[in-house]
């Protein structure tokens, strides 16, 4: 029998239980009451404020509404009187962690108004679209055995964003196509670090090994530029069902193999790609795995790893953002030394600014970080072998 986390609320005079999804494993709030369309956006926002989740039983752009109204009241921050005193100067690594708390703050305050999922995922509110392939890529097909479920209104939206991101694609320039995300794998929405892979000069057109392929989209740009066998490895079963699709949809599956492994897989090969990821900062929720890598954990486990799997005269591209550097958590010098201490060289370095929109957002407060990050292709070999 599934064991699954369960939601309480009263309806009724009577205790009613349901199961409790929620992808970024929060856990269900302990207080519930029942919300409809004639609850106001302040009481609303208090209420949320306070950790008492609003279960909604009205109208479905009603609660959309509502939601948003809580969201302007929680990024609204009253302006501060100007003072006599120099307004204390904060170190970039504080902000990071500052803006980390206050998004991850947000989030469960949004997180609170709720709305119920029927077995198969119909939505029993007035005027609900049909969620039902968008949550069946992220739950699974449906199960009526599941009965009555509960899930944040939040969460429901971004899978039905996700969905559609699926089914639309990401324009590839490299690959004059579309990769399609699946729902909880990143989607490869910063194109200069894949047009670093497709501008490289290839070591060798034999063998390489993408680690962590993720959606598979390195792969495909190494298959397209004619390299003949790429094997690709995930731990994560939604890469690599993302990558086996994506890679199937673009014609090269007789040249890509993806296989579930930690890291390398068996052998040696002339060319080792890995675009960890970037900041080494604990994550919150899933698909944030693509982005924080806590105390480098995959950084480490890749560097200490190459040299044991290039041939002679491999080479290792490691794709990095520096914007870690900028934020104050990690430095030039700490990086270069993990090369050092895992017996690399660099041979090169390809470097490449992004061009995402929040790089021009001033109002994002990591926007100096932003705008001085660069992204890099660190060509790596192993010392004392092919020099």
């Amino acid at each position: 029998m599934t064991i699954y986390p369960t939601i309480e609320w009263e309806e009724d005079g009577e205790t009613r239980i349901a199961r409790w999804r929620s992808e970024r494993d929060a856990p269900p709030p302990k207080r519930v009451v029942l919300a409809d369309d004639t609850m106001k956006a302040d009481t609303a926002f208090r209420l949320a404020s306070e950790g008492t989740a609003l279960l909604w039983q009205g109208d479905f752009h009603n609660a959309r509404q509502l939601l948003n109204a809580i969201a302007r009241r929680v990024d609204h921050k009253p302006q501060k009187k100007p003072g006599k005193l120099k307004a204390k100067v904060i170190a970039p690594a504080e902000t990071f962690h500052q803006h980390r708390q206050a998004q991850s703050q947000r989030a469960r305050t949004l997180g609170m108004l709720l709305i119920p999922l029927n077995a198969d995922y119909s939505i029993p509110l007035r005027r609900a679209p049909d969620v039902h392939l968008a949550c069946a890529d992220a739950y699974g097909e449906s199960d009526e055995s599941d009965d009555l479920s509960v899930v944040s209104l939040r969460e429901i939206l971004g899978l039905i964003g996700a969905h559609e991101w699926r089914k639309k694609g990401v324009p590839i320039d490299a690959l004059k196509a579309n990769i399609h995300p699946h729902y909880g794998v990143f989607s490869p929405v910063r194109g200069e670090y894949i047009k670093l892979v497709a501008e490289a000069p290839l070591p060798s057109h034999d063998l390489a090994f993408d680690i962590g392929t993720g959606t598979g989209v390195l792969a495909a740009v190494l298959a397209r530029r004619g390299v003949k066998r790429i094997i690709a490895t995930d731990n994560d079963p939604r890469a690599l069902a993302c990558a086996k699709e994506n890679i199937e949809r673009l014609g090269v599956a007789n040249q890509v193999e993806v296989v579930q492994k930690d890291l390398f897989p068996e052998g040696r090969a002339p060319l080792i790609v890995c675009n960890p990821p970037w900041v080494p900062a604990r994550p919150v929720t899933p698909i944030e795995r693509a982005v924080y890598d806590p105390e480098n954990v995959m950084l480490n486990g890749f560097l200490s790893g190459l040299a044991a799997h290039l041939t002679k005269d491999g080479e290792g591209w490691l794709i990095l953002s520096d914007l870690a550097e900028h934020l104050g958590l990690r430095t030039r010098e700490t990086l270069l030394a993990m090369f050092e201490q895992n017996g690399l060289r660099v041979i090169d370095r390809l470097d490449a600014k992004p061009t995402h929109p929040k790089v021009m957002d001033a109002t994002d407060p990591l926007h100096p970080a932003r705008m001085a990050e660069v992204t890099s292709l660190w060509r790596l070999g192993a010392k004392n072998r092919g020099q």
